[in-house]
């Protein structure tokens, strides 16, 4: 019985490899035998200063809970039309921006079609895209973790359909250079640029990123979120900026209630204090500066450059998985990924000062 029920599954997911998401706080914190409280959680890029005031007011305030949400996020989109620039007929929201990343896929991708992905970077792309049936063709990133971009137009003249570019990267922290993007856009397929962390890039204003290029390609399409800058990773709401004729097809496939009430009014009442959130992500750039120069004394550490809310850091003369969970069984968590390309690094999100303390001190008892 069960070789026929388990014939009943389609074989590109029964052959797909599981993503591997971040361990529970709590689940680890009793794995450690170590108090919540006492985690230095530096592994999931999250805001360490957690949502605004103002934020959690709307959610105290809300009492529309047990009704279902607005299917089309009305005020959020509004809000987001304001703090954009862009219209809210362009605006599409999703549990997080993975939503839309898987929305997207669905739309365009068949099985047997093929995306770009430019390892080393955000997994979901390629995982995704696997649950569609779909091929990923694998362009690695340079050395210093540019983009191979010949290799790339080769990739789209054997017909792939689009490309996923995060700005700036994940895990290595780059942006996208415009001239690069400009070069990409001119190719024969969809561009989307994933820009989660493009307010640390842009710390005084309210993000640009890519979007200004939207009225000249109608090929681009922008995905953003909630979860880094605004501090609602927990409540999973996420935006994209799309193109008429694709936004059109995405509504169609939307789940219609995939935004609670809770994330729309935590994230509107955000908005309206995006002053007061983007003061703290002039803090978390801040501290970015000061972490990375306490990374550069250690001398099996090289932080490499970056302008969103972490740092990579290529191990040397050490095992970059034992550090790790050397600094783990310490309290201190930090992102290591078993893939070819980033074995030997780590990557550490931006905390509180008092948290890079913490971090520092761990690294230097873990070396005596």
């Amino acid at each position: 019985m069960m070789s026929v029920l388990s014939g009943l599954i389609r074989p590109e997911i029964a052959d797909l490899e599981a993503y591997t998401p971040i361990v529970p706080l709590e689940v680890l914190a009793d794995r450690l035998g170590l108090p919540v409280a006492q985690i230095v959680k530096l592994d999931a890029n999250e805001n360490p200063y957690g949502p605004a005031p103002a934020a959690l007011a709307a959610l105290q305030a809300t009492a529309t809970y047990h009704i279902y949400p607005d299917p089309e996020q009305t005020a959020l989109r509004k809000a987001l039309a304001d703090y954009t620039g862009r219209s809210a007929e362009e605006i599409l929201c999703g549990a997080g921006a993975d939503e839309l990343i898987d929305l997207v896929l669905r739309l365009i991708i068949s099985p047997g079609d093929a995306i770009i992905d430019c390892p080393p970077t955000f997994g979901m792309y390629r995982f995704d895209a696997g649950i569609c049936g779909g091929r990923v063709i694998s362009i690695p990133r340079r050395a210093d973790f540019s983009l191979d971009l010949p290799a790339i137009a080769r990739a789209a003249a054997q017909g792939a359909k689009a490309i996923f570019l995060t700005s700036p990267n994940n895990p290595t922290g780059n942006p996208l250079p415009r001239s690069e993007l400009l070069q990409i856009l001119e190719l024969p397929l969809l561009v989307v640029v994933d820009e989660a962390y493009i307010e640390f890039a842009e710390p005084e204003h309210a993000p640009v990123g890519a979007s200004d290029l939207l009225d000249r390609y109608p090929n681009l399409a922008i995905l953003r979120t909630f979860s880094k800058w605004a501090g609602l990773a927990g409540l999973r709401v996420g935006y994209g900026l799309f193109p008429r004729w694709l936004s059109e097809q995405l509504w169609k496939i939307k789940q219609p209630y995939n935004v609670s009430v809770a994330a729309q009014a935590a994230a509107v009442a955000s908005l309206a204090v995006a002053d007061e959130l983007r003061a703290r992500v002039q803090a978390i750039v801040a501290e970015r500066e000061r972490l990375f120069q306490h990374l550069n004394t250690f001398p099996f550490l090289t932080p490499f450059p970056s302008v969103a809310n972490f740092i990579l850091c290529r191990v040397e003369g050490r095992d970059a998985r034992e550090l790790k969970l050397a600094l783990e069984r310490r309290g201190v968590l930090v992102r290591h990924y078993q893939t070819p390309l980033l074995n030997g690094y780590i990557r550490i999100s931006v905390g509180t000062p008092a948290q890079t303390d913490a971090l520092i001190a761990m690294l230097a008892e873990v070396t005596r």
